[in-house]
């Protein structure tokens, strides 16, 4: 097993550890500090988890996804979406938390890292990156972009619009769970009509992950995602593990209508498209072994008689 695959494994397994030790904190502990004399170190490992679990399941995937585009995909194709996420996701908190533009009038608590210039922690435009990520790949894998000529640019539009889709719909979840429960990570200056959030959130959520997934189609072309059947779990992991995690959090808290919004526009297309992936890999490497072969085969001499 070479390092960057050892790197790209912990980095993950960590990463659903963390996220585990956070619902274990938020759902039990906290409403029943008691668990903490039964456990060894337990006052030290909660205090460890509300400074700094936040940060660490945030960069933890941050780093899984990395390795993993800059393993399968190369460096440039890591870059060419990593970059565009990170800096146009940050510049639209950075307006929403100082205009109210894209989403609404909000607010970061602490928890989750140092705040770029006072107002958004460092780790949400990483999350930006490797949700939206995971969610483009899956999608842009699922509808064949690269893999025929015929309705190319569809394709294209396809892949943006379900990967910004599938990202919206963790918000579905996630913002109910992180913005109103016993430990909030922000907060909405005016509660919105859907369960404390303003719709314009959706739109902005939508937008943003438009913005820069098309950004990332343009420079990536009519490249094919070339990915071996068994990698695929890792965008998949990614996106259910975090899904997942907002979900339970939101129930919960009592928040069921988002989570069955989220499962019907975010989870099941997620699973479709990364079945629909894993037959497309499938596909390709049978096509290529083929033509393999048939470059390998021994030329048989033709005589007459």
């Amino acid at each position: 097993m070479s390092v960057l695959v050892r790197v790209e494994r912990y980095s993950l397994i960590g990463h659903l550890v963390a996220l585990a030790f956070g619902l274990a904190g938020i759902l039990l502990v906290m409403p029943h500090p008691e668990f903490l004399e039964y456990l060894p170190a337990g006052q030290k490992m909660y205090a460890w988890s509300l400074a700094g679990g936040g940060v660490a399941y945030m960069l933890l995937a941050t780093i899984a996804v990395a390795v993993f585009a800059y393993r399968t995909l190369n460096l440039r194709n890591l870059l060419t979406f990593m970059l565009p996420a990170v800096g146009i996701s940050l510049t639209s908190e950075l307006l929403g938390t100082s205009t109210g533009f894209p989403f609404g009038h909000y607010s970061y608590l602490s928890g989750l890292g140092y705040k770029i210039a006072g107002l958004v922690p460092f780790t949400i435009p990483l999350s930006w990156f490797y949700l939206g990520f995971s969610a483009y790949v899956l999608a842009r894998a699922a509808l064949g972009v690269g893999k025929s000529t015929e309705y190319g640019w569809l394709r294209q539009i396809g892949a943006v619009v379900l990967g910004s889709l599938m990202l919206t719909s963790w918000d579905f979840v996630l913002d109910p769970a992180m913005s109103q429960t016993a430990l909030p990570f922000w907060y909405w200056h005016t509660p919105g009509a859907f369960f404390g959030m303003p719709y314009q959130n959706f739109a902005g959520w939508f937008g943003t992950g438009v913005v820069y997934m098309s950004v990332a189609a343009f420079l990536w072309r009519n490249q094919t995602i070339a990915i071996d059947r068994q990698e695929f779990r890792l965008p998949f992991a990614v996106y259910v593990a975090n899904f997942v995690f907002a979900a339970v959090l939101s129930i919960g808290s009592g928040f069921w209508i988002p989570v069955g919004l989220g499962l019907i526009t975010g989870l099941a297309p997620a699973v479709i498209c990364w079945r629909s992936a894993v037959r497309g890999s499938d596909r390709a490497l049978t096509s290529l072994s083929l033509a393999e072969s048939v470059g390998n085969a021994t030329p048989v001499a033709v005589t007459s008689k």
